[in-house]
């Protein structure tokens, strides 16, 4: 017999992580992280040494000057692609050291 209370496992994740918000919340800035490289190309993550997430800014390392300049021009844009991959607002800068 079936049980009337079932639910698919991508139910009972969606609900583990609607009650656990600080979970989802890491979830999504783990993706944002991991598409650096995807929206950035390889060359520029080449050169990123460093990446981390701390109160909502997104702190990158690099190791060129040049591409640190040329990613100060195009901030906002790539503000909202990694907010975008992300799923939901995540960041609201970034910091290039």
């Amino acid at each position: 017999m079936r049980r009337t209370n079932t639910q698919t496992i991508k139910e009972a994740i969606d609900l583990f992580l609607e009650e656990n918000l600080t979970l989802t919340d890491k979830l999504a800035e783990l993706r944002l992280i991991n598409s650096w490289g995807k929206i950035l190309g390889i060359l520029a993550e080449r050169y990123t040494t460093n990446i981390y997430i701390h109160k909502k800014i997104l702190y990158v390392g690099l190791s060129s000057a040049a591409l640190k300049n040329e990613l100060m021009m195009c901030r906002e844009k790539l503000i909202s692609q990694l907010n975008e991959e992300a799923g939901k607002e995540v960041i609201i800068d970034i910091v290039f050291k």
